[in-house]
């Protein structure tokens, strides 16, 4: 049966299993403990965007993908030297290197896909 990452994300455990979870709203209004367990495997989840993102968040335990399905994003890294933009426009992808801290600026409307091991997740205001 096909899942829509949307309301559907996949945790991929350790041990190979992947979990079906409920996911949008229901995902995020589970308890933090509850979402922090689910953050030492990997986490697949779609996400639609018709705004900026309202904070910065940095993985500290290890890279996170993340794939433009569709629309227009600028991804802003906060590097060393400073900040890195990249923009992505109907569809590719990057790979957020783990501690750094990343949002995006909005384009277009769009969909993006999310891979990445949640544990220890930092987030700060935009």
């Amino acid at each position: 049966m096909p899942l829509d990452p949307q309301r559907t994300y996949v945790h991929l455990g350790q041990s190979g299993a992947a979990t079906e979870l409920p996911g949008g709203d229901a995902f995020w209004a589970l308890p933090d403990s509850e979402i922090e367990r689910f953050g030492n495997g990997w986490l697949i989840a779609e996400f639609q965007f018709d705004a900026d993102w309202p904070s910065w968040e940095m993985h500290p335990h290890a890279d996170e993908f993340v794939y433009l399905l569709s629309g227009a994003v600028e991804v802003i890294l906060e590097e060393a030297g400073g900040l890195r933009r990249i923009s992505l426009t109907g569809s590719g992808a990057i790979v957020v290197p783990r501690g750094v801290w990343h949002t995006a600026k909005v384009l277009a409307p769009s969909r993006m896909l999310h891979v990445t091991r949640g544990a220890g997740t930092e987030l700060r205001p935009a």
